[in-house]
């Protein structure tokens, strides 16, 4: 199998799909990835292929990666050397697999071998996605396209509303490793001392990158809200951008007010560790304005024992649904949720325990395997129904 990433950048996609070839592989299936870009400039952030945390899981489990001699953001043609290397990658899989449609500008060219594709789906919000979902209804009519697995029901409404045969939409939640992402006491301690942050002070994580889909002015507003009824709180920003190097986050925080409260908004750029940090908060923010599908913070988050408090968009409902709270865009909304929450972490425990399994990666793999062996054997039939959240 060969999967095709536009490249290596810090994102819930790239996670949950490098996730997904390390069961595959686990699961005796040989596998190689290739990417578009070598490195990347975005989130006010260079980030370079072998920097990358999934690059570094991929690599050390035997995956082959690899990169085309690309440079991001620089609209060219594909060369004589980059078709090539794709040929041979492509012509030693039996199926393709595409993160995210914007690799098929690649694929779609004139002269590579056919291959079965499968274009894995993260986003609720298909006519933002540029050329991209030309590139999709291109390879579709084109016969290469097998399957597109849907993180999400909002990610399949809205393909199918934007034109792709229902019949190609499979959805797939998203899961993540149980073992990894669970309650731990040690971390949590642990977490907060590495703060300086008191055992008992309620703590709010946001894990997103640094972009205009997380509404992090929204999100800046709530905390100065929720920073200023909560003497003790702490506020945890971390992922691409996150950092105090953002000029363009650092004008967000002057903007809401927030200097002030700076000693209580830490912001802490990308962790490996992002299970720790979980398990050191009491709530795990969203405040995305559209684009989300199933969001990972989330689902890692509740696994975690934080409770989830998100806005309404893609599936975020639907996933904490008896577990956590859905909030209006409300900045003052919103900081009263993260009070009730962060009280009543203790009472939403037995919830968040007892939906574990449905999160479960090992879930999400297996129906990833039957649906790649499906497209091997030619037998992938109608679209399979996800349990529900």
């Amino acid at each position: 199998m060969l999967s095709v990433y536009e490249g290596f950048f810090s994102g819930g996609a790239r996670i949950a799909h490098s996730d997904v070839v390390l069961g595959l592989v686990e699961g005796g299936q040989r596998h190689r990835v290739l990417s578009l870009h070598g490195e990347v400039y975005r989130e006010a952030t260079r980030q370079r292929m072998e920097d990358d945390a999934c690059h570094r899981a991929l690599t050390s489990a035997g995956v082959v990666v690899s990169a085309l001699d690309r440079v991001h953001g620089v609209s060219a043609d594909f060369s004589g050397p980059d078709l090539a290397e794709t040929a041979r990658a492509m012509a030693q899989a039996d199926v393709i697999l595409s993160l995210k449609e914007q690799p098929l500008a690649l694929l779609n060219q004139a002269g590579l071998p056919r291959r079965p594709v499968v274009v894995c789906l993260h986003r609720s919000d298909p006519e933002n996605q540029g050329q991209a979902l030309d590139s999709l209804k291109a390879a579709i009519a084109d016969g290469t396209v097998a399957a597109c697995v849907c993180c999400a029901e909002s990610t399949r409404a809205a393909y199918r509303t934007a034109g792709i045969p229902a019949e190609l939409l499979h959805v797939v939640p998203n899961g993540v490793d149980l073992l990894r992402f669970r309650p731990d006491a040690v971390r949590r301690l642990a977490f907060r001392a590495e703060l300086g942050v008191a055992a008992a002070a309620p703590v709010v994580v946001f894990a997103a990158r640094y972009d205009g889909m997380k509404n992090v002015p929204l999100f800046l507003d709530a905390a100065r809200e929720w920073l200023r009824r909560e003497p003790e709180g702490h506020v945890v920003m971390c992922g691409t951008g996150m950092t105090e190097t953002n000029p363009a986050l650092t004008a967000d925080i002057l903007a809401a007010g927030l200097a002030p409260d700076r000693d209580r908004l830490r912001l802490l750029g990308v962790r490996r560790d992002m299970e720790t940090v979980y398990a050191g908060a009491d709530v795990v923010a969203l405040t995305s304005s559209w684009g989300e599908a199933a969001p990972l913070c989330l689902i890692e988050g509740m696994m975690c024992g934080a409770v989830p408090v998100t806005t309404d968009v893609g599936d975020s409902a639907a996933i904490v649904a008896g577990r956590g709270f859905v909030t209006a865009p409300d900045a003052t909304e919103i900081a009263a949720a993260w009070s009730e929450a962060a009280a009543g972490r203790a009472a939403l425990a037995p919830a968040l325990e007892a939906s574990r399994e449905r999160f479960s990666r090992t879930r999400m793999v297996a129906a990833y395997a039957e649906l790649v062996e499906g497209c091997v054997r030619g037998t992938v039939g109608r679209r399979s129904q996800p349990e529900p959240y």
